[in-house]
């Protein structure tokens, strides 16, 4: 990384965001313009139509994406996931946990500067409404400046007051993944005294969104999330950042009319500070990567633009490796990405190979507590079960219950059970087996689940007699 004095390392001593004394310093970041800018607002503005859309797809029966926590239900992509699922959650999170190492490792932060909902609202929606109402960033500053005037009032109240609205709006969809879009119209709809508690939550949504987008903002990044502080671990000098080439920027220096700069040893870096009033963190990328960075890019359309305005090559700063501005060569895939590469596809492998794979029908059956065996005629043990059954398909299923392991009856009480679609079941049966065929007090049977003559699932079940 460059070397330089001691006063240029004190921005590693603190946030740019926080003064000497701790106090919060407003980042008034100026409108940035530009091909990644324009490529980055059009990969949010298809995020949000994802996000706005999603809670009114329906797949399978299903809702697109569902994270029911209250009632243990999670749907993703259509398909509904059952506490009985764990195991898919598991390996889906380790892949998914090494997805992110992977993507680190080999590609920064990328996904905070473009896909991170955090970034995404602020960027695309909430800074686009404050450029729109207070101007830009030397207008912002002015405005803040200012007395409180009349003008002043109005464009604080019309600014907070949309900010609210679109908070409001949000914490509605929120609400929408985690109890599904039918229960959020019946809440909307309903009578408030019946939905106090959903209610509650979506005023509290409400305050958190507004609060976040109108004034926590960048700190979000910088102090809450944790993803940020992993940087100093999963980053390397092989991995792609937002780079300052500062072989080719140093010396800095203004730019002066019919200047030779190879002469007085000066670089392309005419000083002239627009990739920090750019930044919406605060960050002067020159320094080398930093905790505040997101890699969203503003500052390296802000520095084409004035290399151009000048008759400078562009990218003097731009998405490479410490090891490609140092060594001056093109990106390659390391031993270590490849290796990180290997594992997540195994993993992928095992998650696809466990989705595929998984059971429909799932059932498990125990006998009921406080129930000793009783004797029947004709010399028969019988045993009383409960058998629940989860069915994650998208039709009703008639069950019928058979022994598997030893020559026995089963007696369902009550009519032929039917299990609802995407829904859990209990059926109630005795076992009867003859006196004779037990080998002790305990045996084990292997049970089977079938439904129209077709084997379902087999679970396994202690059968309780008279001692020998």
């Amino acid at each position: 990384m460059q070397k330089q004095d001691d006063s240029s390392e004190r921005f590693r001593d603190r946030l740019y965001t926080i003064d000497e004394s701790g106090k919060r310093l407003w980042v008034f970041a100026k409108k940035p313009k530009g091909t990644l800018t324009t490529a980055r607002n059009i990969t949010g503005i298809l995020l949000l139509i994802f996000f706005f859309s999603a809670p009114f797809i329906i797949v399978n029966g299903q809702q697109l994406l569902l994270f029911d926590f209250f009632h243990r239900t999670f749907v993703i992509f259509g398909v509904q996931f059952w506490p009985q699922d764990f195991n898919l959650f598991f390996v889906g999170m380790i892949a998914m946990m090494v997805f992110i190492i992977l993507f680190t490792v080999t590609y920064g932060r990328i996904w905070c500067g473009w896909a991170c909902p955090q970034t995404v609202f602020m960027e695309v929606i909430f800074r686009r409404i404050e450029y729109w109402i207070d101007g830009d960033a030397h207008h912002q500053r002015e405005l803040d400046s200012r007395p409180w005037d009349m003008n002043k009032i109005f464009r604080r109240v019309l600014k907070h007051g949309i900010f609210y609205l679109i908070s409001f709006v949000i914490s509605n969809y929120f609400l929408m993944y985690i109890i599904g879009s039918p229960a959020w119209f019946q809440l909307v709809t309903e009578s408030p005294a019946g939905h106090v508690a959903g209610l509650s939550g979506m005023a509290l949504f409400s305050f958190i969104f507004y609060f976040i987008f109108s004034w926590f903002r960048e700190q979000v990044c910088t102090i809450v999330c944790p993803y940020g502080r992993l940087q100093g671990v999963l980053l390397d000098r092989e991995t792609v950042v937002i780079s300052y080439d500062y072989f080719r920027g140093e010396e800095r220096g203004l730019l002066r009319k019919s200047e030779n700069r190879k002469e007085t040893e000066k670089g392309d870096c005419i000083d002239c500070n627009q990739c920090v009033v750019v930044c919406p963190t605060g960050v002067d990328i020159r320094n080398g990567t930093q905790l505040e960075c997101i890699n969203c890019a503003c500052c390296i359309d802000a520095c084409n633009d004035m290399m151009r305005k000048v008759g400078f090559k562009p990218g003097l700063i731009r998405y490479a490796s410490e090891k490609m501005i140092t060594d001056k060569r093109p990106w390659h895939f390391t031993i270590r990405s490849a290796g990180y590469t290997v594992v997540l596809s195994l993993l992928l492998v095992a998650l696809s190979y466990l989705l595929i794979s998984r059971n429909p029908v799932e059932a498990t059956v125990l006998r009921s507590p406080g129930m000793l065996f009783q004797e029947q005629e004709g010399g028969k043990i019988s045993n009383l079960y409960s058998a629940k059954v989860v069915n994650k398909t998208e039709h009703d299923i008639p069950l019928e219950i058979r022994l598997l392991s030893k020559q026995g009856e089963v007696r369902i009480i009550g009519n032929t059970p039917v299990i609802k679609k995407q829904s859990l079941g209990e059926v109630v049966f005795f076992i009867l087996i003859d006196r004779n065929k037990l080998t002790g007090s305990k045996t084990e049977l292997e049970i089977g689940v079938f439904s129209e003559g077709k084997k379902l699932d087999q679970t396994r079940a202690t059968f309780v007699g008279p001692e020998k």
